[in-house]
């Protein structure tokens, strides 16, 4: 059997880096999600598919190996369950392998049948998003936009006006000077113009 020497600090670092699964990035999260169980020794049971029943009959190697595929499975379905983002997470179907999983990850991802529910989760978040100090102020418009341009992916019309608004609305009071301006001019604010004066 394998034997697992994890460095703690190493590993929290590279999971933390994980992009989140948001229900159309399954290109990008999977790659990373690979690279991150692959290099932890953990990526065996996302590589073959579960495991026959072990039987009195069974060798010492494959027992040895139902061992390693049994952790294998464990620990990545729950690194797997972690790197789904919040608003999203409670609409997958539980499984007990992490191999499914990911096939389910990938079969959202590209089912219109979701794109319902994934949009008003979008929309819900892009109208109450609040800024806070644990980004910067550019990070956090430009999530943002990104939101809205998600939206719009789906077939969904979203006003520039009306997300340089949401923006403008989302910032806490000490910059309210920046919403009072705005309210009182004739002319609109591209977003890129917003990140501008914001910055």
């Amino acid at each position: 059997m394998c034997k697992h020497n994890f460095d703690f600090a190493g590993s929290a670092l590279h999971a933390s880096s994980v992009v989140k699964f948001n229900g159309f990035n399954y290109n990008e999260w999977s790659e990373q999600v690979g690279y991150y169980l692959g290099i932890q020794n953990l990526e065996l049971a996302l590589m073959t598919e579960k495991l026959t029943d072990l039987t009195k009959n069974s060798i010492d190697e494959e027992r040895s190996f139902h061992k390693e595929w049994e952790r294998s499975n464990r620990l990545s379905l729950k690194f797997l369950r972690m790197t789904i983002a919040s608003e999203i997470k409670t609409s997958f179907l539980v499984t007990k392998y992490a191999r499914e999983f990911m096939r389910l990850d990938k079969e959202t991802s590209q089912s219109k049948a979701t794109d319902k529910s994934r949009t008003g989760a979008l929309m819900s978040r892009l109208t109450t998003m609040k800024y806070d100090d644990s980004r910067s102020m550019y990070e956090h418009v430009t999530e943002m936009s990104n939101i809205a341009a998600r939206i719009r992916n789906m077939g969904m019309f979203v006003d520039k006006n009306f997300l340089v608004q949401f923006v403008i609305n989302s910032l806490p009071s000490q910059i309210s000077s920046c919403q009072i301006n705005y309210n009182i001019i004739k002319d609109k604010w591209m977003m890129t113009e917003l990140q501008t004066k914001l910055v």
